[in-house]
Parts: C-alpha cells; structure tokens; sequence
C-alpha cells in the first residue's frame, strides 16, 4: 500500500507542475428555507439541477443535505478568483432562488440544530458517520478553503510550519460563528470549538520535510487509521494530490467582497515565504502550543483578541499583529497584482467582521433576525 494511500506513494504529487502561486477557493453554503431562514435538507436538488451544466465542475456534496460547497477553478491569480468567485455566488443565489431557496455564508447557522439534519446519501459520509459518531453528527459547520500552488513538496511543508504562526490572524479577520443552537456563545467563532472533537484537526504539528510529513501519514494509513491524507483535516495542510498548500482555518464568509480579501492575504502569505525559503532563508515556525494559545483567543474575542507576540515579546493585539503582516506582504501582492483585492482586509480591520454584525442584528431581535441578516449579507451584489 502506499505511504500516502492507496491512490498515490510520496512521489506522487503535483506540487511543481504548474505555476507557483496559482489560486482556488472553496466556500460552503446553507441551504434556507426563505421565510423561516431554518436549514432545509435540498441539497441534492441542487446538484441534480446543476449536472451537465455551466457550473457542474464548482458544486459538491458535503456532509449534510442542507449544504453544498461551491469552489473555484484554478486561478492564475487573485483578480481571476474574485471573478470566479462573484460569478459563482450569483449563479449559486439565482440556481438557489429557482428551487425556493435562500443561501447563507457563515461558520455556524443561528439556531438550526443539528440532530435535525440529514446526512448526504454517499457511502463516503456514512463511513465518517459510522467512524466519528457523535463528533460527525455535531458537525454542522461552514468553513472557506484557500489553496495556493508550491513548486516544491519540500517548500510546501516549510511554508505550512510557517503558516502556523497565522492562524490567529485569520480566524479573528473570518470570524463569524458567534451562535449556535439559537445562543449567543460568547466566542466570534465557535465553529472552532466544533470541529475540535474531530481527529486530526486543528494546529498542524512540526515536519521537517516532506518525507516526514508522508511517512506519518503513511503509517496511519497502514494501520488503517485514515483512507489517505485528506482525513487529516488541520487548519493548515500541503494536498500533494494538487500540488498546494491548503489554508482551512477560516469561517465561511457571509460577504464575498471578505472571500475574496482573504484569498488575497493567503495567497501573498504563501508568495512571501516561499520567496524567503528560495532565498535559503530560515522560515518562523512558531511552537504549536502558541499557535493554538493565538488560534483560541482569536475564536474567543476575534479582532478585540490579544495574542502572544513572538516576534517581539509580549503580548499584542491582533489588529497590530494583522497591521504588520499586511506591512510585509503589500510588495507582494504589488508582484501577485493583488494590491486591489490585499486592501479589503483594512476594510475588514474598519468595519468589522461577520461575528461583529451577526451581534449587531441580534440586538433587540432573535436568532432568525440573525440568520436573515446573514443570508442578505451572502446576497449583496
């Protein structure tokens, strides 16, 4: 059997095989009933809809029946993806409308529960149902994946150690799970709490190469742990199969305007350590143990969170922390020609993310208030 799956050995990736730096983006969506705003189980419809049609290649099932993933292509850069991505929000909003349906971007729906869900009839999530259990069934999330082509397997595991020293950083600017189970929680994102109780989640640990990195997940393979790497769901992650680093930290964002500014800050993360890595430079790599310390304060207190400054000593709030990473990633996104798209971020820092206006409808209004407000958000032009 192979080291990374029965699919595939350690040299069998893609990382290389196309331009560096090249971009897709995954977004998952709520599936909402129009006048209750409640969850509804139509995600097959959609996809039966969408078969042999223009969209065909971005639509996927997920866990639930009242979801559904729209993703990109490959983009050859930022300004490419942001017109994917707004084609594909309108076509999802207007594919949604003809089945009497709203859609919803956010890390967590309001007040729909859980154990009101149906799983999508594949034998893929009824393996992870039967696997997980009560983890799987609790798993009522909606996150944004970010992938950025590597040139080099080796470069691709040094920059996701690197990345790890950013996770606070992006869950405070893509927070937007302030409630669940028709509750204010007291966390920006409690999707991070969520997903917590799966395995292989969360911080990812040191590797020191590749190999390293395919050996363990070779022996969890072997021991029939996992069916391959992709049941390894860190925040952070290399997908040799595509040849990409994968950034899974942040909450699905209700605003596309914020998909696509996040996908601009990642993109130019991965740009400036891979230009620092080929210069033979020596890449941050923060201690796991701080990574999730910042990671938890930003799903806590999102971007009023303090965090461990490591660069300088101290602590240090996560907008200064965000101020000066966009210092050093600006000339890259000049190179990237993201500098446009890079500046949403500051207008994130302005007026605040998806948890802060979830809150602010809440006042004086319940938690349907919140999820109509989340799907007008996913439904501005």
């Amino acid at each position: 059997m192979s080291r990374l799956g029965s699919a595939m050995d350690a040299r069998d990736h893609r990382f290389g095989t196309g331009s560096a730096f090249t971009v897709g983006v995954e977004e998952e969506y709520m599936l909402l009933d129009p006048e209750t705003f409640d969850l509804v189980p139509r995600a097959e419809t959609i996809l039966a809809a969408e078969a042999g049609g223009a969209f065909a290649a971005n639509v996927a099932p997920e866990l639930f029946e009242s979801l559904v993933e729209f993703h990109t292509g490959v983009c050859v850069d930022i300004p490419h993806a942001a017109r994917e991505l707004r084609a594909i929000r309108r076509h999802a909003i207007a594919a949604a409308e003809t089945h009497g349906l709203r859609l919803g971007s956010a890390g967590t729906h309001p007040f729909s529960l859980f154990e009101s869900q149906r799983i999508m009839d594949r034998d893929r999530y009824r393996m992870l149902i039967d696997e997980l259990q009560y983890a799987g069934r609790r798993e009522l999330i909606y996150g944004l994946h970010v992938h950025v082509a590597v040139d080099d397997p080796d470069r691709a595991v040094r920059i996701v150690n690197a990345l790890r020293g950013h996770l606070g950083e992006l869950v405070a600017l893509s927070a937007n799970s302030p409630f669940w189970r028709g509750e204010a929680t007291g966390f920006a994102s409690c999707r991070h709490l969520i997903f917590s109780a799966f395995p292989r989640s969360g911080v990812p640990p040191h590797f020191d190469s590749y190999e390293a990195y395919t050996d363990v997940v070779g022996q969890l393979v072997e021991a029939g742990c996992i069916e391959d790497y992709t049941r390894i769901w860190w925040d952070v992650r290399p997908h040799p199969r595509l040849g990409t680093v994968e950034v899974r930290v942040m909450d699905a964002v209700s605003r596309v305007d914020d998909a696509v500014a996040l996908a601009a800050y990642v993109q130019a993360l991965v740009c400036r350590y891979a230009a620092a890595d080929e210069r033979g430079e020596s890449l941050p790599a923060h201690h796991p143990v701080i990574a999730q310390e910042n990671k938890w304060r930003a799903a806590r207190y999102g971007l009023q969170a303090t965090l461990v400054d490591v660069e300088r000593g101290g602590p240090a709030p996560v907008i200064e922390l965000i101020g000066r990473t966009l210092a050093t990633l600006e000339p890259h996104a000049r190179e990237l020609g993201s500098e446009h798209e890079l500046e949403g971020v500051h207008r994130i820092l302005r007026d605040g993310n998806g948890a802060q206006r979830q809150l602010r409808a809440h006042i004086g209004a319940d938690a349907q208030a919140v999820a109509r407000a989340i799907a007008d958000a996913t439904q501005e032009r």
